[in-house]
């Protein structure tokens, strides 16, 4: 019996090591998280999940919804990058003008990711969209053997993960921006909180004044009956 149940443990060990390192084994973004506004260097890491093929290609879309003005891309030995641009339905208004353009796709190829390994892409890119609160990128991971990985669905907000999602960025703000946010607000109610205060003061002052005139008065209308 206690050999029976070691058993049942064991391979019930196995499948959730095996599950944990499927769960792991997706081309994500990282970091998972970014400032709104920033610029931030994005890195793409693709591990290969195939036992008897290479990873060969792999292509990233970036987000037509919400483009990114800056987008540059660091050289990786071995592999050829290739940077598309598509034109803008609305002009992006930047710093130095209105943008009719962004990169669109990025592919790396002519490398090779052997199995059991992974490759990191690094892209910069800036400035992150705001009144967002994530960025998809779709990805597709292409072997050897012709097999096409697409990593496209939606990863949600929690629960139950897709399949194949894409890699996701989270934008956040961070502990200063909420720090400062909230000395701006107690900024805005400064003046207000300091014409309460004077007000309060003067309103005492005209009290007190009133009072030392009734006493005054009270003073003078004893010494007249006294006299």
């Amino acid at each position: 019996m206690s050999q029976r149940v070691a058993t049942v443990a064991a391979l019930a060990g196995l499948t959730i090591t095996l599950a944990a390192g499927a769960a792991s084994a997706h081309v994500t973004a990282n970091p998972s998280t970014a400032e709104p506004g920033s610029y931030s260097k994005v890195s793409f890491r693709v591990p290969n999940e195939q036992p008897d093929a290479d990873t060969t290609k792999l292509e990233v879309d970036l987000p037509a919804d919400h483009p990114i003005a800056s987008v540059s891309v660091r050289p990786v030995p071995g592999w050829k990058i290739k940077v598309e641009k598509a034109k803008l339905a609305t002009p992006l208004k930047t710093d130095g003008g209105e943008l009719t353009e962004a990169v669109s796709k990025i592919t790396w190829s002519g490398g090779k990711i052997a199995p059991g390994e992974f490759q990191e892409f690094d892209v910069s890119m800036g400035p992150l969209p705001t009144g967002v609160d994530r960025l998809m990128f779709k990805a597709a991971q292409t072997y050897s053997n012709g097999d096409v990985v697409n990593w496209n669905q939606d990863p949600g907000n929690g629960g139950q993960e897709p399949e194949h999602p894409a890699p996701t960025i989270h934008l956040v703000a961070t502990a200063s921006d909420a720090k400062d946010a909230t000395a701006r607000v107690n900024a805005a109610k400064a003046p207000a909180s300091s014409d309460d205060g004077t007000a309060r003061l003067l309103g005492g002052l005209g009290l007190a004044v009133g009072i030392v005139g009734l006493a005054v008065g009270a003073y003078g209308l004893t010494r007249k009956r006294a006299s």
